[in-house]
């Protein structure tokens, strides 16, 4: 096994990613050690460090593997296994039975009166009334959805549908905002009715069946009918009530947490399915949401997009559709003139076109399908794997040492041994009443409940939603959209990032600045006035054509409206400054078939019909490339040269400009003579444009400049221990000019291959050699799609935990494959975004920094609380296993360690879940993916402030009245309470100091930031004053006493002894080799042994 540089070269990182702490010192180990002690244990249910693609079999097996009674509670935000199945299910109905299901569901809309009169009867029939409009609501969505050819030609096929519709094919319906009301009256808007959520009654009703709670039901049962046989009433309901109401308080506590939880995770939903798409309005392009979308609409398709209503298509070139969503079918459908019908919900694969909607909302069978399934917003995250581990482990050993303490005060009650407060001995054979026996039972019982309560950590696993669901929040302020749960703690362990260019790095701000046409390079690059007519009217035309983007002249003579893509912006612009007569060229020439711009290729071109006699071919794409297929290019006065001579001067103009960070793309044309262009559509469809013999236009420098910041983000994502690297289709000197002028290389002399290189010479490298040469990469210039596919599997094989950006429908794949996929907001398609895990809604590289900030915070959040809670536990475990072994009673009571457990489980959560991140997170390298939860700088933290309150509570318990001067009390009873009273105190003002260690387990000051996070202020502010409450004035319901002010300040003085405890604790150094290796060693061993 070898050491991957984890980023600069100055990090080493484990291949299992693990980083070294700077206080745990220096290592030896050779690489096989350290591999060896973190490796896979296949025998280990909970051993499941990447769920993103892990199998439903192992999904099973850690979630049967873990002791839980109430698995709705403890995975209510895990995947439901089921939920495919019956999502399949729902869509094989939907499609048999979709006329009587929404049928069904208009009746209920209408008897919930959320919709009017359309749907007022339980017949499908509709309303008579379709506003102004010639084509009935019911025949539209029949036609549609039975996609039914007869039918639409009835109509006069879509030209006719359109004009019934009033709505225009080129320039779609009026932007007007009553034109919009009244068509979403008369066919419906384009929502559906969601599945309710669950109420807060139905969290109440889970909260409850917690294992640990169900035993304290139980026991507060017992106590009650104990106290009320053997006290009355009066006094007697005292111990069981106290008990009940603190069940209850923990009831309502975490049905609220889990219920506001709910909400968030319903608003985020509500968020990702809140597309945004452009449609026509008026002849301009206009972007609204999704819901927006009404009848009549003229949507253009692009390769990505989400169909986001049924309709009819009006043109396309090589459309194809991917329908598996509805059909079922994973095989791809081309869309033409006899298959025009397109479903809502189904992505565009290939091609462009447009389309007139014709349904829905409801009237849609994806409609249908949305409206009858909920949004599962659960799966699995690494982090809730492995604290379902831990929480079963530790729950386990309580429950034992629960069972065990039980046994041994049985059996020291019926052998006479135990002895009441007054000294006499509690069970004597013969003498002792049966009644007596039973209660004296019940108290045991009691005890051992106690022990149970507080070792059986059930909000554990919990702890993680509550951090995920607040990281979520704040990310979302950042601009980074959450898809995934677990890719929030997965970036914490991210070692390399591999970033597209343009529009992450850059700002996607593009300009053409450079011009060489006419075969030398032009002034002033859209000045036409050196340019032969017939060139720019060959320009003109191949840049009208040859593009997905729109140009539109106000009809009240504004400043013209551009719209398409960056580059297709900046090239439109540049065309229009030259002359370029957009709609008149559109007009007078037609589009027979296109080639859409394709980043294997990285080239798009057109046939054009001008008239009826000639055809052209317009080329457009990356300048080299095009350059290759040119022989030919037009000079300055319109006259057609051989390009052979002039083919280095183009050359070493394309070098020039990319090495001035210039986007270089060439626009070349041919002719084609009429007789070899297929008559035939079908033929048409099939025909491949010629891409040989083009003639040279231009070549244009667009630049694209670098976003402020991010150099700065490079940086520190470098002294994080993340290696950044550019991936990018751009030419090879373009991106390296790019990463000089954002910190990626350094200097010059870095780019060299392979640490720069392009991605044609990778493809062809052999497996093997690609997962060597992967570690070296820091640009890949001129890549395809597959290409970062393979570079993320390499790294991957590596030990790399990779994360990628994309924002091409063909990035998907790389998206899918990665350990965390992070897609654009803005530039990315509706495929990249489902494939990936987190939506950087600015497409900004500073905010993925950012959102690594958060992933390493959600997994140090975390630590936080498990240090801060199994502290209380071992603590609170052993004061009381002890001391109900040596006399046969507990000084902690049961209601009072619930109060301890909400402050654990609740309270705590909150304070210690909601600490921002810190600068401090990113002056380390990346946490390991099989680093242990527990570190050993954990354990010493723990067991240094567990050790110290064990003995101080143990001292108080058994020398407590000698320590605080009671036995003078003459009341004895009265004293032992103010000792148990003092004990609880104690153990209370220490979990309360302790929760500042717990913020900076590896820092000496704990304080720094805490201004920062008022919540957990207010959290131990209220903690301490709800103690003041519960000591002083609930004493009979909390088994207390009031205290003196003297007690109260050595209680105090007692918990603040942990903060200096803590500082000196921090130099205790600790060994490389995690505990957790040690343990494990013996049963690897045994079961070694047994296999052998």
């Amino acid at each position: 096994m070898s050491t991957t540089s984890s980023s600069n070269g100055l990090l080493p990182t484990s291949m299992s990613g693990r980083h070294d702490d700077v206080e745990a010192g220096g290592s030896d180990r050779t690489q096989d050690e350290h591999h060896e002690q973190l490796e896979h244990d296949p025998d280990d249910p909970f051993d499941l460090d990447n769920t993103k693609n892990a199998s439903a079999q192992s999904l099973r097996r850690w979630r049967q593997a873990a002791l839980v009674l109430n698995a709705s509670r403890r995975f209510r935000y895990t995947l439901d296994l089921n939920k495919e199945e019956h999502y399949e299910n729902r869509r094989r109905m939907i499609r048999a039975h979709a006329q009587v299901i929404r049928a069904a569901l208009l009746f209920k809309l209408a008897g919930e009166q959320q919709i009017g009169a359309v749907a007022s009867s339980s017949s499908t029939t509709p309303s008579a009334s379709t506003g102004n409009f010639d084509i009935d609501l019911e025949k539209l969505v029949s036609m549609t959805r039975n996609q039914n050819m007869s039918s639409l030609q009835q109509h006069g096929g879509v030209k006719g549908v359109a004009e019934k519709l009033k709505s225009n094919l080129e320039q779609g319906i009026q932007e007007d905002e009553k034109e919009v009301i009244d068509r979403k009256n008369a066919f419906g808007s384009n929502t559906y009715p969601k599945k309710k959520g669950k109420s807060f009654y139905m969290f109440l009703w889970e909260a409850w069946q917690d294992l640990t709670l169900i035993i304290l039901i139980i026991a507060a049962v017992t106590s009650l009918a104990l106290g009320i046989k053997t006290e009355g009433l009066k006094e007697g309901w005292l111990d069981g009530g106290s008990i009940a109401f603190a069940v209850l308080l923990v009831i309502i506590v975490t049905a609220v947490s889990d219920y506001r939880q709910s909400l968030q995770f319903q608003n985020l939903n509500d968020e990702k399915r809140n597309i945004q798409l452009e449609v026509m309005r008026g002849g301009r392009t206009v972007k609204i949401s999704i819901y927006d979308v009404v009848v009549g609409d003229v949507i253009p398709l692009r390769i990505g997009d989400q169909v986001p209503a049924d309709g009819v298509l009006i043109s396309g070139h090589s459309l194809a559709i991917d329908e598996s969503s509805m059909t079922g079918e994973s095989k791809i459908v081309n869309k033409d003139q006899k298959s025009p019908f397109l479903m809502s919900g189904c992505k565009v694969a290939d091609g462009v076109g447009s389309m007139l909607v014709t349904g829905v909302g409801i009237n849609t069978e994806w409609g249908l399908l949305m409206a009858s399934i909920s949004e599962d917003t659960g799966e699995e995250t690494p982090l809730q794997v492995r604290l379902n581990g831990l929480a079963t482990f530790i729950g386990i050993v309580g429950l034992t040492v629960a069972l065990v303490v039980l046994v041994a005060l049985l059996v020291r009650y019926f052998t006479g041994t135990t002895q009441d407060s007054s000294g006499a001995t509690q069970f004597v054979k013969g003498t002792t009443s049966i009644s007596d026996i039973v209660d004296d039972c019940v108290k045991i019982f009691t005890i051992a409940v106690t022990i149970v309560v507080v070792a059986v950590p059930e909000g554990l696993p919990l702890a993680v939603t509550l951090t995920l669901a607040y990281s979520m929040r704040k990310m979302m302020a950042d601009k980074a959209l959450v898809r995934r749960l677990s890719a929030c703690e997965t970036m914490g362990s991210a070692t390399t990032i591999c970033s597209d260019k343009t529009g992450t790095l850059t700002l996607n701000q593009m300009t053409v600045v450079e011009t060489y046409a006419g075969g030398s390079k032009m002034d002033v690059a859209d000045n036409p006035s050196g340019l032969h007519p017939k060139l720019v009217a060959l320009i003109s035309e191949g840049v009208a054509q040859n593009t997905t983007g729109n140009v539109f002249h106000p009809k009240d003579g504004g400043e013209v409206e551009i719209s398409g893509s960056p580059t297709e912006k900046a090239i439109l612009s540049w065309a229009y400054k030259l002359g370029m007569k957009f709609d008149t060229i559109r007009s007078e020439s037609a589009i027979i078939h296109a080639f859409t711009f394709n980043s294997e290729k990285k080239r798009g071109g057109v046939a054009v019909l001008r008239g009826d006699s000639e055809v052209f071919i317009h080329w457009k794409g990356a300048a080299e490339i095009v350059l290759a297929c040119c022989t030919q290019y037009m000079d300055s006065n319109g006259t057609l040269q051989p390009i052979d001579s002039q083919k280095e001067f183009f050359r070493l103009a394309i070098d020039a400009m990319a090495k001035n960070s210039l986007r270089c793309v060439a626009i070349a044309c041919r002719t084609q003579e009429l007789n070899k262009v297929p008559k035939e559509q079908e033929d048409l469809d099939k025909w491949s444009l010629p891409e040989d013999e083009l003639t040279l236009l231009a070549i244009v420098g667009i630049k694209d400049p670098c976003r402020p910041g991010v150099r700065e983000a490079v940086r520190i994502c470098t002294s994080a221990g993340v290696k950044v690297r550019m991936v990018t289709g751009d030419n090879l000197q373009t991106a390296k000019a790019i990463a000089l002028e954002c910190g990626i290389l350094a200097s010059d002399t870095e780019a060299v291959e392979p640490t720069i290189i392009e991605g044609k010479v990778f493809r062809e490298l052999s497996e093997k050699e690609r997962e060597q040469v992967a570690k070296r990469i820091t640009v890949m210039g001129r890549s395809s799609p597959n290409d970062k596919l393979l570079l993320v599997q390499a790294l991957r094989k590596n030990g790399d935990v990779v994360a990628v950006t994309g924002d091409g429908t063909n990035d998907a794949p790389a998206l899918h494959e990665a350990d965390i996929g992070l897609s654009m907001g803005i530039s990315g398609t509706e495929v990249a975004k489902e494939s990936s895990d987190i939506i950087i809604l600015d497409d900004n590289f500073a905010s993925v920094v950012k959102v690594v900030r958060w992933g390493r915070s959600v997994y140090a959040n975390i630590q936080k609380f498990i240090q801060f809670q199994l502290t209380v536990n071992v603590a609170a475990l052993i004061i009381n296993v002890v001391a109900a072994m040596s006399s046969g009673d507990v000084p902690l009571k049961a209601v009072q360690l619930l109060w301890v457990n909400l402050i654990m489980d609740t309270l705590g959560a909150l304070a210690l879940a909601t600490e921002p991140p810190t600068d401090h997170l990113m002056h380390r390298t990346p946490v390991g993916r099989r680093e242990p939860l527990i570190t050993n700088i954990m354990w010493r933290n723990l067991l240094v402030q567990s050790l110290y309150q064990v003995a101080v509570l143990l001292v108080l318990n058994f020398a407590g009245l000698s320590v605080l001067g009671l036995k003078q009390d003459s009341n004895h009873a009265h004293a032992v309470e103010v000792k148990n009273t003092m004990i609880f105190n104690a153990f209370v003002m220490c979990q309360i100091f302790n929760e500042f260690n717990a913020r900076k387990p590896d820092e000496m000051n704990v304080f720094s930031g805490v201004s920062k996070n008022p919540l957990f202020v207010a959290i131990v502010g209220v903690t301490f004053v709800l103690q003041i409450l519960i000591v002083t004035f609930l004493g009979e319901f909390a088994h207390t006493v009031a205290l003196s002010w003297q007690l109260w300040l050595a209680s105090i003085v007692i918990g603040l002894v942990s903060w200096p405890l803590a500082v000196v604790g921090k130099l205790i150094p600790v060994p490389r080799t995690p505990m957790s290796v040690y343990f494990k060693k013996p049963f690897r061993k045994y079961r070694a042994s047994r296999s052998a």
